[in-house]
């Protein structure tokens, strides 16, 4: 695969990610803790902010191999 159709494909794929695992926890946020206290709030977007890095992790060293020599 050519190196710019990965890194488009991988940019693609890091918006995508980002964009719904926003939606997803605010929606979980919404619906579980709308009865909790700020310390909850703050502790779920605290681990919920660190946790999308590792899909994204994955992501970028999916971009970072190397591409195969031509036979």
């Amino acid at each position: 695969m050519p190196i710019r159709v990965k890194k488009l494909i991988g940019t693609i794929l890091l918006v995508l990610l980002v964009v719904i695992y926003a939606i997803v926890a605010t929606t979980v946020a919404v619906a579980r803790l709308a009865d909790s206290g700020p310390l909850v709030h703050l502790l779920f977007f605290i681990v919920t902010g660190v946790l999308w890095v590792l899909p994204a992790m994955g992501i970028i060293k999916w971009l970072m191999v190397p591409p195969r020599p031509k036979s």
